[in-house]
Parts: C-alpha cells; structure tokens; sequence
C-alpha cells in the first residue's frame, strides 16, 4: 500500500494554535485517536480562519464544506502531551481553498500528523460550489 506524502507548504503558514491532548481523545492504542485528531485539526482551522476575519459558516456571505480531507500520521501522541498545529493556507483555486496543517508535540517537536483539506465555498439555495468570493481571497492575501 502507498503512503500518502503530503508537501506542507511553509511559506504559506497563516496561524499556529496550540492544543492540549485530552485523555478523551485517547483511543483503544492508548495514543491520540483519528477522530480526535480530525477535531483537533477542525478546531485549529477555526481558529486561523478567526484569526483572519473569517469563519468557515460565512465565508464571503456563503458556508464553506469539507469536500476531502487526507491525513499523514508520523508520530503517536498521548495524554496530556501539548500540541501546536500549523495552519497553511495556500492561494485558493477558483472554487476551493486547499488548507494544510501540521501537527506538532512541543516536547520534542516532533510532526504528529500532517493534513490537506480542500474547502469548497457553497450557494445553499443553489447547492453547488461557487467561486472562491474576494472577501475571502483579500483576507487570505493580507495574511500572506
């Protein structure tokens, strides 16, 4: 089986968050969970897109949607290590805004996990994807 090899693009880093390991989050291997892990990502994510005046319920007037979502685990984590998670958000597409993170463990700094995750900006009424709007391509641009 291959492994998914993702390129995190440092030049593009918008927001570092950091995160605490909660024994919650632990799963039947006794490390960090994949769906923890998903949360942790998602909550970072807010917390960038926050950082720079948006939010990913009203990106430019329209929500935004997970439209595919691959992760790279390099290392475990456990309770109650400390975490920071990098935030890269690249130029978006037309239609997608691509969102990379890297997941830290401050003790030794060692990469936990690295994701790509391509937001689509969604008409509800029309339910398609719609162009990346300006608002979000300036705000995405002072930040860069």
């Amino acid at each position: 089986m291959e492994r998914v090899k993702l390129e995190f693009p440092e030049q593009a880093i918008v927001h570092r968050h950091g995160l605490t390991v909660r024994v919650t989050d632990m799963n039947y291997g006794h490390h960090l969970g994949h769906d923890a892990v998903i949360s942790l990502l998602h909550e970072a994510r807010a917390a960038a897109l926050a950082h720079l005046g948006l939010h990913e319920g009203d990106m430019g007037g329209y929500p935004s949607v997970a439209a595919d979502l691959a992760v790279q685990y390099q290392a475990e984590s456990r309770w109650p290590d400390a975490l920071t998670v990098e935030t890269a958000i690249p130029e978006p597409a037309r239609k997608a805004i691509t969102v990379y993170h890297r997941m830290r463990r401050n003790s030794d700094q060692r990469i936990v996990a690295t994701a790509r995750l391509n937001l689509m900006v969604v008409d509800p009424q029309a339910g398609r994807a719609v162009a990346v709007p300006e608002a979000v391509r300036d705000a995405l641009a002072r930040a860069g």
